[in-house]
């Protein structure tokens, strides 16, 4: 189940990228130039929902393993907490939540470190089933 979620979230949240960027570099407001917090929000945002992708697709190698679940989930949590709330606060001037955005770093952070332990813990999650068997 996870393994579909965070692929398909991971593939959607890198084609909203791409359209994002499109129309950043289109729209009135930005005539001046995407802002460096904007291009630094828009390049996360690709490099996590890659991550995405990758975490689902090891979570449909092997059973659910709850340290990639968690660290898919902090993916999640940080792409709304940083990239959508830096997007929200440029473009509409939503200004309420702009304390959560080191916390959407914070989660990326965690789960990349979530992601390493869980591997490290259980290498056999990248592999085949019968790659497993050698270990």
């Amino acid at each position: 189940m996870f393994s579909k979620i965070f692929c398909v979230a991971g593939a959607l949240f890198a084609s909203l990228g791409v359209v994002f960027s499109a129309a950043f570099a289109h729209l009135p407001a930005f005539t001046q130039g995407v802002p460096v917090m904007v291009q630094t929000a828009l390049s996360q945002q690709q490099f996590q929902a890659l991550g995405l992708i990758l975490l689902g697709l090891a979570l449909g190698r092997q059973r659910a393993c709850p340290w990639l679940c968690a660290a898919g989930g902090l993916l999640l949590v940080g792409m709304f907490l940083f990239s959508f709330n830096i997007y929200a606060r440029q473009l509409l001037g939503f200004d309420a939540l702009r304390a959560l955005v080191p916390w959407g770093g914070v989660a990326w952070i965690l789960a990349w470190l979530v992601a390493a332990i869980g591997l490290r813990r259980h290498p056999q999650w990248l592999l085949r089933p019968d790659d497993a068997k050698e270990l």
